[in-house]
């Protein structure tokens, strides 16, 4: 079976999980899942038990969730093009180090607005919780300024997965309108590089159903239900 990717929309992480499988070049298929009400039901458990995105259905059948494990997934499996590492060498290690600040420090900088725009809160409440996560994002920014310092990508001269999920997660800043990127120019040299990405314009189109021109092998969407047939089909 061809791989299915279920990405959540709107804003999902799974963003750069798209941008990933674009440049590689992979056959693969998507799975859009709606966000908070599909990906939180019991019809998308047997996909992802603590109803989360993306998840990514294997040509085995099986399922494995979790942006990071997802993405080095893929980049073992591409190594002949260059996206995955010998588990022993530097590169290795940076990737991992950077994919793990992405998702811990970055990601999670976001998650106090999340919370304050999602949910009804008092108002005192609702503007600490703000102003906790204003300040998240802004030392996360910084921390990956003084990164990026002297490097044209999250790695080093050439592109890779750290830079697919930065996409994914970056935009949130646009969204929540935190921290003015310009002050970050290192930073924001990526972001505006990353926006004239096929992969990114792609991911992009996909997310807002607009006309979507793949560089990759992005084979078509699947129904929820059919993928769970697929599933069931395979176990």
């Amino acid at each position: 079976m061809t791989p299915i990717l279920f990405y959540g929309v709107p804003e999902g992480c799974s963003f750069g999980s798209i941008v990933a499988l674009e440049w590689t070049g992979a056959p693969y298929r998507l799975c859009r899942v709606q966000m908070p009400g599909v990906v939180s039901s019991e019809a998308y458990r047997p996909v992802n038990p603590v109803g989360e995105t993306p998840s990514l259905m294997l040509p085995d059948g099986r399922l494995m969730s979790e942006s990071m494990a997802i993405l080095n997934h893929i980049a073992a499996r591409t190594m002949d093009k260059g996206w995955g590492f010998d588990p022993k060498s530097e590169k290795f290690d940076r990737l991992n180090q950077t994919l793990a600040f992405l998702n811990t420090g970055f990601f999670n900088a976001f998650s106090p607005l999340w919370h304050a725009l999602e949910h009804e809160l008092e108002p005192q409440a609702k503007e600490a919780l703000t102003a906790y996560g204003i300040a998240k994002v802004e030392k996360a920014h910084a921390h990956l300024e003084r990164l990026l310092a002297g490097r044209k990508w999250l790695l080093g001269d050439e592109k890779s997965f750290a830079d697919a999920y930065f996409a994914g997660i970056a935009r949130w800043n646009d969204f929540h309108q935190v921290v003015d990127r310009k002050k970050f120019p290192a930073l924001n040299a990526l972001y505006e590089r990353l926006q004239e990405d096929p992969a990114v314009s792609f991911a992009w189109a996909i997310e807002h159903q607009e006309e979507a021109r793949t560089a990759g092998r992005f084979l078509g969407h699947v129904s929820l239900e059919e993928a769970l047939g697929e599933i069931r089909q395979a176990a």
